[in-house]
């Protein structure tokens, strides 16, 4: 099933790739959500391949406004475009995310980005690799670490507190930063590019394959309470090598994040 995914994923990364500049932007819930054609086209193209690859599967992903619970038995949790506004301001960091989760288990999970040609694969206990190589989270302790954060852009209740943690991670640690892709942001930190990652209120198919990759590479991924996550409804997120995890956890705690 993976290389199935995989197959698919690719193929749905020249989508993105070869994007014509007119890209029909149109706003969601706020001006911070956007949405362009190719999200929706991308996301049918994804639904047909996989599911023809896997009959029978649930399909839950960003751009159905249907509003439906995800289903309970084997279902593809997708991201057709995470990082729109990248996307449209052509910054090339957005990529393709898939998952294949199991109930409240993921399985299976596939990150490409199609403008450095980067796949990211993972396959539940058996590692995580990039471009077929196997892939680790770093050793660095939170004095050496970088460490991406979203702002949050939907959520404004959660504004003040994302800050806070953000400001008091500065204290702490090498640099913050910010890409706009919470997939890639997973995936850097499970390729040790970086070594920690939180955000307030994501939903599952921001964080669902890549939360796979990080612990298929050795780190940690809860909620920022140190809960499961769920992979059925927003949750707030921390992801971390096994040397920055607790710390970030105990900053989240103190800061009252969402």
């Amino acid at each position: 099933m993976l290389q199935a995914m995989t197959d698919i994923v690719r193929a749905a990364g020249s989508i993105i790739r070869q994007a014509d500049a007119d890209k029909a932007v149109r706003r969601k819930s706020s001006k911070h959500d956007l949405v362009t054609r190719y999200d929706t086209e991308v996301q049918e193209f994804l639904r047909r391949g996989l599911l023809d690859a896997l009959p029978g599967a649930g399909f839950f992903a960003e751009e159905d406004d249907s509003g439906a619970a995800k289903p309970a038995g084997p279902c593809f949790i997708v991201d057709p475009i995470d990082g729109t506004t990248n996307f449209i301001k052509g910054l090339r960091r957005s990529c393709v995310s898939v998952a294949l989760a199991e109930g409240a288990r993921i399985v299976c999970g596939v990150i490409y980005n199609p403008y450095t040609d980067e796949m990211f694969t993972a396959e539940a206990g058996k590692g995580a690799y990039l471009n077929g190589e196997a892939i680790h989270v770093s050793r660095c302790c939170m004095d050496e670490a970088v460490v991406y954060t979203g702002a949050s852009p939907y959520y404004p209740a959660c504004y003040d507190e994302t800050f806070r943690l953000a400001r008091s991670l500065m204290g702490r640690c090498v640099d913050i930063r910010r890409s706009g892709s919470a997939a890639l942001e997973l995936c850097d930190v499970a390729c040790g590019r970086a070594e920690a990652y939180f955000e307030a209120l994501l939903s599952p198919w921001d964080y669902a394959a890549g939360s796979l990759i990080v612990r298929e590479a050795g780190g940690l991924v809860t909620d920022m309470a140190g809960k499961p996550l769920q992979f059925a409804e927003k949750s707030s997120l921390a992801a971390a090598n096994l040397a920055c995890f607790d710390e970030l956890l105990r900053l989240a705690r103190e800061a009252e994040t969402c």
